[in-house]
């Protein structure tokens, strides 16, 4: 018998099916359960269960984890109806990889806490659909520092780079500041890129140019070059998701009476495209600077 903790997991978009089936690969025991029941096809034959509602994910699992869109969707999954709250069992813990605002976690958090005597951590992640599959996340970790290290082995079964950032809603702060790096960075490899076209320079240089020097990033070596090849189909991630999470540093900046103009010319001009364009793959807004 397995001495692993039996998990649940909530949600099994782009980034939580791969995790789910990672965590199933290295011998854990996953119960899942997804708004869409249709996205439990990329999981069932990794060995994940299903269970029918978020509670009766709850009552199968020692500690949970919810991986969702946004606020609402994490509020729902938790304090709803159908959430873990209204769930029978025994599960200590749950560990929230979504990204969600600051001020949303710690209420949803401390409500949940009070009511089920349960622990939260809050554990936003950075990375792509293959190094969640692989284990390689990056994962930014706020809540009580005993529970972070009781946990922490299956925190780094998820991530390679795992943080510990200090009380509840810690991590979801970092990630604020992780997501304006990445953010401001599509708008500029975008920028970059239709630069590079105007000055008659050969874009595909660039990469090869600047690796190893102070430009480099994986940002250039990743996202531009996605850009220069005009490769987003399938989508790795959604113009939607960085458009709500720039919305996020907006409001954060705001909260904070910061004024960031850099920032927010880059949180505007993304809204710009992904109006329209939400569900196409995030790093496609180098299209906005496409020439008719």
């Amino acid at each position: 018998m397995s001495n692993k903790p039996a998990l649940g997991f909530i949600g099994l978009g782009i980034m939580g099916a791969p995790i789910a089936l990672n965590l199933a690969g290295r011998g854990y025991q996953v119960t899942a359960w997804n708004l869409e029941r249709d996205s439990y096809d990329a999981v069932r034959e990794g060995g994940v269960a299903w269970a029918d509602s978020p509670a009766e994910v709850w009552s199968h699992c020692d500690i949970a984890l919810v991986c969702v869109l946004g606020d609402d969707a994490l509020q729902d999954v938790v304090l709803g109806e159908e959430g873990f709250v209204n769930g029978d069992g025994n599960a200590g813990l749950v560990i929230d990889l979504s990204t969600t605002s600051p001020s949303a976690t710690i209420d949803i958090a401390e409500r949940f806490m009070r009511a089920t005597g349960a622990d939260w951590l809050d554990a936003p992640m950075s990375g792509g659909p293959q190094p969640a599959r692989e284990g390689n996340l990056a994962l930014m970790v706020g809540g009580n520092e005993g529970v972070f290290r009781a946990t922490e082995a299956l925190l780094r079964d998820i991530g390679s780079n795992v943080t510990y950032i200090g009380p509840l809603g810690s991590g979801q702060k970092a990630k604020i500041l992780n997501q304006a790096i990445v953010g401001v960075n599509y708008i500029l490899m975008a920028e970059l890129l239709a630069t590079a076209k105007a000055a008659e320079i050969d874009p595909t240089l660039l990469p090869r140019c600047f690796k190893g020097g102070l430009a480099d990033s994986s940002i250039l070596q990743r996202i531009y070059t996605q850009m220069m090849d005009d490769d987003f189909e399938p989508p790795r991630s959604y113009a939607r998701q960085v458009n709500k999470d720039l919305k996020s540093v907006h409001e954060f900046l705001g909260e904070l009476g910061l004024d960031m103009p850099m920032i927010e010319l880059a949180v505007q001009r993304y809204a710009q495209y992904a109006e329209d364009n939400g569900m196409a793959d995030s790093a496609s807004v180098s299209r906005l600077y496409h020439k008719d």
